[in-house]
């Protein structure tokens, strides 16, 4: 696969300050990579590194071949990582012709940008007529003016209401399936589930994990079990290797996995032992959950 952005070794101090700690990741042509976690976890300071808007203290990073010029790679960039800021008695079309002129492309892509977010209708609006929400994607549609092959939003739903934040993140897949890598900062678990293919966890500047979000903790998932015969299956499965921590609460067993089994399997081998469920369904760990336990041993 072809790489986007390599960081290695990243470090920021503020004074007695470390803001982001020997950070490490690659970023790969084609998915949408979350850097998660709470505010103060150098989400934005590393955003600003890579777009060259804040200084390293040491480590490195490079754009694509690893030979494009950081200002040569930026102009293959789109970046949205403050707030929405156009010429408020300026309609749509007008501010997004003057960031043509800034960005030196040809103004025939503003139509397609503004269609794709949703705001063709309200191109001769004035900016400051604009809700929020159609703020925040007036600014997607800037920073997709170049065709950039990466699009790079810090927190891209603070602030909005329940619709304008589903809107965006509507948005933000559109953009990705039709082949744009995007690199998104946020707080929201919830946002990183929905939208992410991959994920960094950050915690105090540090690194906790970076993968694909479906594979994260590699968790095998869990599954709910009933029987008459409850402490039998307690039993039988502790004594199991497939089986890591067993649980039993409202009359109902909780068996987390060590490795993949799925629900024909573990009915069968319980069969053959004689015990007879009523209640078998399989889960998987929340995003949520996973999050909390890697946070927690740290």
């Amino acid at each position: 696969m072809e790489t986007i952005l390599t960081v290695k070794n990243l470090t920021k101090k503020f004074g007695y300050l470390t803001a982001v700690k020997d950070l490490s990741f690659t970023i790969e042509k084609g998915n949408v990579y979350g850097i998660l976690g709470p505010n103060g976890s150098g989400k934005s300071t590393t955003l600003g590194i890579i777009l060259n808007v804040v200084n390293k203290t040491a480590g490195e990073f490079s754009w694509f071949d690893g030979n494009t010029s950081t200002h040569d790679a930026l102009k293959k960039v789109g970046a949205i990582i403050e707030r929405p800021n156009f010429y408020p008695y300026m309609s749509a079309v007008k501010n997004l012709k003057l960031v043509c002129k800034i960005k030196e492309v040809p103004e025939d892509k503003i139509q397609e940008k503004l269609e794709l977010v949703g705001l063709w209708e309200r191109r001769d609006s004035k900016f400051k007529t604009y809700s929020l929400g159609m703020k925040q994607r007036l600014a997607i549609a800037s920073a997709l003016l170049n065709d950039p092959e990466i699009l790079i939003l810090d927190e891209p739903t603070n602030g909005l209401d329940p619709a304008g934040i589903h809107q965006i993140r509507e948005i933000i897949k559109k953009i990705a399936s039709q082949g744009t890598t995007i690199l998104l900062a946020s707080h929201l678990l919830d946002e990183v589930e929905k939208v992410c293919s991959h994920v960094v966890i950050l915690r105090k500047g540090e690194k906790l994990y970076s993968g694909p979000v479906d594979s994260m903790l590699a968790s095998h998932g869990f599954f709910e079990l009933k029987t008459a015969e409850m402490e039998k299956l307690q039993q039988l499965l502790e004594n199991h290797a497939s089986f890591g921590k067993i649980s039993a609460e409202n009359g109902t067993l909780t068996a987390y996995l060590k490795e993949e089994m799925n629900a024909d399997e573990l009915n069968k081998l319980l069969f053959e032992k004689g015990i007879v469920l009523s209640h078998l369904v399989k889960r998987r760990e929340s995003l949520e959950e996973q999050f909390l336990a890697l946070t927690k041993n740290n």
